[in-house]
């Protein structure tokens, strides 16, 4: 689903990403995981084609990155960009002019699921609910690859095995997708394989299933382990 070939990208004089490889599969939900200033962020600008300025290759469903992928991937941003002055009803709007994959009926039954008034504007909503609410928009399409960034990391820990099982509910099956998070213990149940990023290089891309029975841990408690200070 995605091929990343000897991808670079410097800036001024720092390295974010320093010849990356990876091949990830459909069918699977992939923990992007790394400390601060790791690469995470600069590699979901580039699948989502917010930067281009790179050497190397990215292919997605075998098309390089262009306005055809951007019809593949729904991208969940780790910050609100929805307006403040628009509601639910606004947003659900916008959506549908802009992805034709979008399903409104998924939509409204997610919001009453995770307790979302259609009518409230959002700069009435708390962070967390406008979270959910743009975690609910994401997961309302029907797309092939999902890539959320840091989705629960506004969310109270009461709230976060709802949008866990949000997540696990809405995709399907031949879809992929890609999480970032700082908070693994709270989400690493739902993974299928993790890339660890450090100063731009990977230095793990495994099964969880496999790091946790070679390493006898958790993904975070080897996680703490590699990125030791």
């Amino acid at each position: 689903m995605i091929e990343i070939t000897n991808v670079t990208k410097k800036y001024a004089n720092e390295t974010a990403l320093d010849d990356v490889n990876l091949t990830l599969s459909a069918g699977k939900i992939i923990g992007l995981l790394g400390p601060n200033g790791s690469g995470k962020t600069t590699l979901i600008k580039i699948l989502n084609g917010l930067l281009r300025d790179y050497t190397g290759e990215v292919l997605i469903d075998g098309h390089k990155v262009d306005e055809h992928t951007k019809g593949l991937v729904s991208y969940l941003p780790d910050r609100t960009y929805l307006p403040n002055w628009t509601d639910a009803e606004g947003a659900i709007k916008m959506f549908k002019d802009m992805y034709a994959d979008f399903d409104e009926t998924k939509m409204r039954s997610l919001l009453e699921k995770l307790n979302l008034n259609p009518k409230q504007k959002l700069k009435t909503m708390s962070k967390g609910m406008k979270e959910k609410f743009q975690l609910a928009l994401v997961m309302s399409r029907n797309a092939k690859i999902y890539i959320l960034d840091e989705p629960i990391g506004g969310v109270d820990p009461a709230a976060r095995e709802l949008i866990l099982n949000t997540i696990l509910q809405n995709y399907a099956s031949d879809s992929l997708v890609l999480i970032s998070t700082h908070l693994i213990a709270d989400i690493e149940q739902i993974f299928d394989s993790v890339i660890f990023l450090k100063e731009g290089k990977v230095v793990l891309h495994d099964d969880v299933d496999s790091v946790r029975t070679k390493q006898g841990m958790s993904i975070e408690e080897y996680f703490k382990e590699v990125f030791r200070c």
